[in-house]
């Protein structure tokens, strides 16, 4: 069932391009960049090297489950009905802030499994991580918010 204001297709769409950002985030920027060519971190760094590398591959394969179940949706919304390309996009954004805003919080402060960098003030680097965080989420929003359908009547 679907309401006026908010059809299904444009759920789906905004889902699709939420789950895309968030595995894009975690498969590219966080595990290539930080992980793989950075060597800044793991994502379990409470344990041996072997165990960082294998939590390292179980979270590569989640990030981009994430990413391959957002393109199925997208091209799900796309065989429906032409896609809003803009609002997809502001979803993406908003995903990939959303995920870095989780990382940031939930695995480097409250888990503490993680950090992003060992043998430094964290201050600055917690910092900027948090706040392009933020940034990214606000303007996925906003983006998602200014491409709403209109609503009908």
């Amino acid at each position: 069932m679907t309401t006026a204001s908010t059809p299904r297709p444009d759920r789906r769409l905004l889902v699709s391009g939420f789950l895309f950002g968030c595995g894009i985030a975690a498969s590219m920027i966080d595990l290539f960049v930080f992980h793989l060519v950075l060597h800044w971190h793991h994502f379990y760094d409470l344990s041996t090297s072997d165990v960082a590398l294998v939590s390292d591959g179980f979270f590569h394969a989640f990030g981009w489950f994430l990413t391959i179940f957002g393109a199925f949706l997208l091209a799900d919304v796309r065989r429906r009905r032409p896609v809003r390309w803009a609002r997809w996009t502001g979803a993406v954004i908003a995903g990939v802030g959303f995920f870095q805003l989780f990382d940031g919080v939930v695995d480097h402060k409250l888990l503490r499994i993680h950090q992003i960098r060992y043998g430094v003030d964290l201050v600055l680097y917690d910092t900027v991580w948090i706040v392009s965080a933020v940034v990214l989420l606000a303007a996925g929003a906003l983006t998602v918010w200014r491409t709403r359908p209109a609503p009908r009547g």
